[in-house]
């Protein structure tokens, strides 16, 4: 309900120009290295892992838009793979917003460990080679554990 009425809240206001500001959508070519999570889960008393370690890639080829692929080490302890796309059409200030929309694998009581589709709210702060990928990680019943998940980059190439 709470996240309704932001969201709603939000809207308005990048509607009416006074919180958000429009990224350009122009083509980039940029890659990027990144590192696995740190997570800070709603649900702190079920013993969850939240070193996240791994490794993936991330290359924006819009302003907009970027592939991401990767490995991590997750909550359930399992490893995940995740491939998809981190959409941000908008920032407040020099922070991005938007949504990292993937498929991932690994977690043991959702599809079997199988692969599934994910939206996760995404807010991203760049400076020069250096960067930070925030997510809010939704639960999903007693399937998937939700929380803060922190995710650090490092730009190879422009």
């Amino acid at each position: 309900m709470v996240a309704a009425v932001l969201l709603c809240a939000f809207a308005t206001a990048a509607h009416a120009g006074t919180l958000f500001n429009k990224i350009d959508p122009a083509p980039q070519s940029e890659f990027r290295v990144n590192s696995g999570f740190l997570t800070a889960h709603f649900d702190s008393g079920k013993g969850l892992n939240g070193e996240n370690h791994g490794l993936g890639g991330e290359y924006k080829f819009l302003g907009t838009m970027s592939a991401t692929v990767g490995r991590f080490y997750n909550s359930n302890r399992q490893y995940s793979n995740y491939a998809g796309v981190i959409w941000q059409p908008y920032a407040m200030g020099p922070v991005r917003v938007g949504a990292s929309i993937a498929m991932f694998n690994g977690y043991p009581h959702m599809r079997g460990g199988g692969w599934f589709p994910a939206a996760i709210p995404t807010a991203t702060w760049e400076y020069q080679r250096f960067g930070v990928n925030v997510g809010v990680v939704p639960s999903y019943k007693d399937r998937l554990y939700g929380g803060v998940s922190i995710q650090f980059k490092f730009k190879l190439s422009e």
